[in-house]
């Protein structure tokens, strides 16, 4: 197909005629990574659940001369990624790139606290929602010259810190999924990685540390650049964790 050849040499825009779905794209990391993707010549599928947000996000894709489809859909909703994937496959026949980036924070308490509710509705999001979208769209990336997936996790997944048990948990398991999907797809062309921003201005981040000074954490705008060269297709990463602190992937056992 010649706009996958040209996508291979546009330096500007190396995601032409790409497909790429970003689930949490109505604000922070996901805004900003699905309006760099569209500047990168992708076609943004936006997945959130506020409907405003992905409308002002439509307009700055629109503005920076890119296009999206805005899809209002919460990620719990098994059967919702299950339509989508099918209205993708009718529609491009396949998925280029998939950034999982929709996540709460959940409860930051013993873990004794913890309310049923809390721990089921945190595990639903960042971890049985990511394992459906694998299960859903791996065919769609199969079916891409260079599937690529990211998925976006976090250091307390193995540092232990007090209070923080439910969400360190989610992410240990979503660390696990993504590199297992990894391994499993080795002998393919799908790539799929793990993407650890640490502090960033973003709501979440505020909400845990409401004493930290945003103007002294990166911007999603800095997050999503670096995340982009995951999503590319000459990227041959697979099954790494990437952390933005450090600007290395982590030193962890290769899949098998």
């Amino acid at each position: 197909m010649a706009g996958h050849d040209q996508a291979m040499t546009d330096h500007s825009h190396p995601l032409s005629d790409r497909i790429a779905l970003v689930t949490g794209a109505s604000r922070g990391i996901g805004a900003a990574i699905a309006l760099e993707l569209a500047q990168s010549g992708a076609h943004v599928v936006a997945v959130a659940r506020t409907v405003g947000g992905l409308e002002a996000l439509d307009d700055k894709i629109k503005a920076a001369g890119g296009s999206a489809t805005l899809v209002p859909l919460d990620v719990k909703d098994r059967d919702g990624i299950a339509r989508l994937a099918l209205a993708l496959n009718d529609r491009y026949q396949r998925l280029d790139v998939l950034v999982g980036n929709a996540g709460v924070l959940g409860p930051l308490s013993p873990l004794p606290h913890v309310e049923t509710k809390d721990w089921d509705n945190l595990l639903a999001v960042n971890v049985t929602a990511n394992w459906q979208l694998i299960r859903c769209m791996d065919p769609l990336l199969q079916r891409s010259q260079a599937g690529r997936a990211v998925f976006l996790t976090s250091s307390v997944a193995y540092l232990g810190r007090a209070y923080w048990g439910p969400y360190a948990a989610s992410k240990t398991a979503l660390d696990a999924l993504v590199r297992t999907y990894a391994a499993e797809n080795a002998t393919t062309t799908v790539r799929a990685n793990l993407f650890s921003p640490g502090p960033v201005r973003t709501r979440m981040y505020l909400s845990a540390f409401p004493g930290a000074d945003p103007a002294t954490l990166p911007t999603p705008e800095k997050i999503a650049k670096a995340i982009l060269p995951l999503c590319l297709p000459d990227c041959s990463e697979n099954g790494r964790i990437y952390d933005f602190r450090a600007e290395k992937f982590l030193d962890v056992p290769a899949p098998t």
